[in-house]
């Protein structure tokens, strides 16, 4: 039985009040940012934001059923769904529809898969279980289960999409910190990550012209450095208060990937600094929020899932902008909630859902019973 909605506590209320605020904001800037683009090259304005619907009532029920699955039994299918997803991820290489270069989906009749999204949620889960459990458990075991995260690393990287790998990695790697492991090991692991980082880029083309096109865009503005350049002049244009909504110029097919890697581009030109200040600070709140519930969990676990979760969805969004903005070199990180597909929608509505779980446990009470006070 769930748990009744006058029991909740008011970090979920308010949580699901921003998931559901997030989603349909999200809907009315990728239409923005769309519909131009999606009349004259699919012969109908709506077409993306239409699709994008069917994938938000898909996530919002696939959300909701999730919310009410305990963690217990979260952390005994994850290592499945991981290994799974692994599978998925190493059948891109080989069965992988090739789009801009890499192979990052598996087409199945009018369905799109990125199996690289759909592991987000089972990876902070799997790592949650590892860590919470590291000094109980053999060497053997610890290999074994840093084995898989690494070759699911190195799948992604071979794909490639090393801002996704890059991504895992840090969420692992924060996890693994909040749950009080040795810094000199942590360490460690951060110097080989940026070292693996480094052989990918050097060995892969267009990695290394993305960064140093992100060096210097203006050296070859009409190639390497073209995306990166109608970028900043999108969010310059929009100065203190924004062009308004829908009048972006840029997303008049200047600026490629506008609805999916570069959405807050035209989302900055139509809002402006105080829509992007906006943002940020709602942002800010998300973290505070996944923080809170971190700290009043009852249990190691749920503390570890809601620093994930959190870390995840708030790291995502930063590399967004940070890409966005010339921050960082340009990489394929979708808006969690707001840039379109589905994959990601679905992934960040599995997210959100865990975290409000923790929230939710967090009471004491499930079905208005009393639970031990730790799962394990």
């Amino acid at each position: 039985m769930p748990l009744p909605w006058e029991l909740w506590p008011a970090e979920a209320r308010l949580l699901l009040a921003l998931m559901l605020f997030w989603s349909i904001a999200g809907l009315f800037i990728l239409g923005s940012a769309s519909w131009w683009v999606a009349a004259r090259e699919m012969g109908q304005g709506s077409y993306f934001i239409n699709r994008q619907i069917i994938w938000l009532i898909i996530s919002w029920s696939i959300a909701s059923l999730s919310i009410s699955i305990n963690l217990r039994q979260w952390l005994r299918l994850s290592k499945s769904f991981l290994i799974v997803c692994l599978l998925l991820v190493g059948a891109t290489l080989v069965f992988g529809s090739n789009i801009n270069g890499a192979s990052r989906w598996l087409i199945l009749g009018p369905i799109r898969i990125q199996p690289s999204e759909l592991v987000k949620p089972f990876l902070i889960l799997q790592s949650a279980s590892l860590f919470t459990q590291w000094k109980r458990i053999k060497n053997g075991q610890k290999l074994l289960e840093l084995s898989i995260f690494g070759t699911l690393i190195i799948l992604i990287l071979k794909q490639p999409n090393l801002s996704t790998a890059a991504l895992l990695g840090i969420i692992i790697w924060m996890i693994a910190l909040s749950a009080g492991i040795r810094f000199r090991n942590l360490l460690i692991t951060a110097l080989l990550g940026f070292s693996l980082g480094i052989f990918s880029i050097t060995r892969n083309e267009y990695q290394l012209l993305r960064v140093t096109s992100f060096l210097n865009p203006w050296e070859d503005p009409q190639g390497n450095g073209y995306q990166l350049i109608q970028s900043l002049l999108a969010i310059g244009s929009g100065g203190w208060f924004g062009e308004g909504y829908g009048l972006s110029t840029q997303k008049l097919l200047y600026l490629p990937f506008l609805n999916t890697d570069f959405i807050f581009s035209v989302y900055a030109e139509e809002f402006g600094f105080a829509g992007s200040f906006m943002l940020i600070a709602f942002l800010m709140l998300i973290a505070f929020l996944g923080l809170r519930i971190s700290l009043r969990s009852q249990n190691n676990y749920s503390k570890l899932i809601a620093i994930g979760c959190s870390a995840m969805l708030i790291g995502q969004s930063i590399m967004h902008l940070a890409v966005a903005s010339g921050s960082m070199p340009t990489t394929g990180l979708p808006l969690p909630f707001i840039s379109y597909g589905g994959n990601s929608l679905l992934s960040s509505f599995l997210i959100g859902s865990l975290l409000l779980r923790c929230s939710l446990e967090s009471t004491g009470l499930i079905g208005g019973l009393k639970v031990k006070k730790a799962l394990y």
